[in-house]
C-alpha cells in the first residue's frame, strides 16, 4: 500500500496554511490602513464650497 497519496494531500495542506498564515495578516492591515484613511477624510477639515459659514 502507498502512501503517496497521503503524503501529497498532507504537504498540501500544510502549504495552504502556510500561505494563509503569511496573507492573512497582510489583507488585515490593508483593511485597517483603508478605514484610517477614509476616518481621517472624514474628519478633515472641508474646503470652502462657496456656501456661508459662521
Amino acid at each position: 500500500m502507498s502512501y503517496l497519496s497521503y503524503v501529497v494531500a498532507a504537504y498540501a495542506v500544510f502549504v495552504a496554511v502556510l500561505a494563509w498564515d503569511y496573507l492573512a495578516p497582510r489583507l488585515q492591515v490593508r483593511a485597517l490602513l483603508r478605514a484610517a484613511r477614509a476616518r481621517r477624510a472624514r474628519s478633515a477639515p472641508r474646503a470652502a464650497s462657496g456656501e456661508l459659514q459662521r
